[in-house]
């Protein structure tokens, strides 16, 4: 790699970084109720019990830290599946796994009485896996095995059997609706440390699995000819890499919602700044997407107070604007 290539994407990284480290901040300083950045310093590093220090430690802080694992998890989930589909417009949805883990919600809710966030997050979690799993079963069957066209129309007929199963069971038990509806809409309020305690080992496991096959999606995007010439194990690096979005895209679903966009417009813009090498352009979509949802959720509180504006909302609202200027620059890949 030419020395100047490299000295721009680390730089583009230590930029990405310092972003993020901004957005960390606000995310604890920025609410209905302002907080001095040296009071949000004063309270994470020498205790106290002021009120501003309860509220940055008991709200805010997981508040900010599950954001930062959901938008980690789905930009790197979204980066696989572009990846694994060779498909630009791919995202977690693709494979069915938003809607399966809605499903598991809404089972959760109308008939097993659970209504708290800690208690219907594994419910979720499986709900994903199974939906997953499904799809790939049915592009793997017949001739070719799992291709890119056949793992999207089957994620799309899943995904559409799973909205029918969503809808039917809400129209038959109404009381669950105005829950399923909080959740569904994606947001990061009312997080707590328990939460980030159930989500940090899947999103842990997540990113080592997609990790370890970054030089093989780089050699999947030549082609699978290609790939196979270059010694890749084709079938072994869509497994690996789809279960790694599996799991990164399942836990996230479960611990914020079906935050929507992140998925799809983070590995666009990480590309444009470091270009299609997956051994950079996943840490910076790992760094790119908890920005863009921080940012969101930040906002999203802000900007009609004392509402507060969920942040599957926001990142549409804030990231479509990057998403067509990119666009029409050119810089995303055909």
């Amino acid at each position: 790699m030419p020395v100047r290539r490299r000295a721009t994407r680390v730089a583009a990284l230590v930029a990405a970084a310092a972003a993020l480290a901004l957005a960390v901040l606000l995310s604890l300083a920025v609410g209905a109720r302002p907080i001095a950045p040296s009071a949000v310093f004063d309270a994470l590093l020498h205790g106290g019990h002021s009120n501003a220090a309860e509220v940055v430690r008991g709200l805010r802080l997981p508040r900010t830290l599950v954001g930062l694992m959901v938008g980690a998890g789905l930009a790197l989930a979204g980066t696989v599946l572009q990846g694994i589909t060779r498909n630009p417009i791919a995202d977690p949805g693709i494979l069915g796994i938003s809607q399966g883990a809605s499903v598991g919600v809404v089972l959760a809710i109308a008939y097993l009485g659970i209504h708290t966030l800690t208690g219907y997050v594994w419910f979720a979690f499986a709900g994903a896996g199974i939906a997953a799993v499904a799809v790939y079963a049915i592009a793997s069957s017949g001739r070719g095995g799992a291709t890119p066209v056949k793992l999207a129309l089957g994620g799309a007929a899943i995904n559409a059997l799973l909205v029918s199963v969503t809808t039917a069971i809400l129209t038959t038990k109404a009381s669950a609706l105005d829950e399923f509806r909080f959740w569904q809409v994606g947001s990061l309020s009312g997080r707590d440390a328990e939460l980030v305690g159930q989500v940090w080992p899947f999103l842990l496991v997540g990113a080592v699995l997609v990790l370890s096959v970054a030089r093989g999606l780089d050699a999947l995007a030549l082609g699978e000819d290609v790939a196979k010439g270059l010694g890749q194990r084709v079938a072994t690096v869509r497994i690996v890499g789809g279960l790694g979005a599996t799991v990164l895209t399942g836990v996230g679903v479960a611990a914020a919602g079906p935050i929507a966009f992140i998925g799809l417009a983070v590995p666009h813009i990480a590309r444009a700044l470091v270009g299609s090498d997956h051994r950079w352009l996943l840490p910076m979509a790992a760094l790119v997407g908890p920005v863009m949802l921080l940012v969101s959720d930040t906002v999203g509180r802000v900007v009609f107070p004392p509402s507060e504006v969920p942040a599957g909302v926001m990142t549409a609202l804030i990231g479509v604007p990057f998403l067509v200027a990119l666009v029409r620059r050119k810089a995303v890949p055909a």
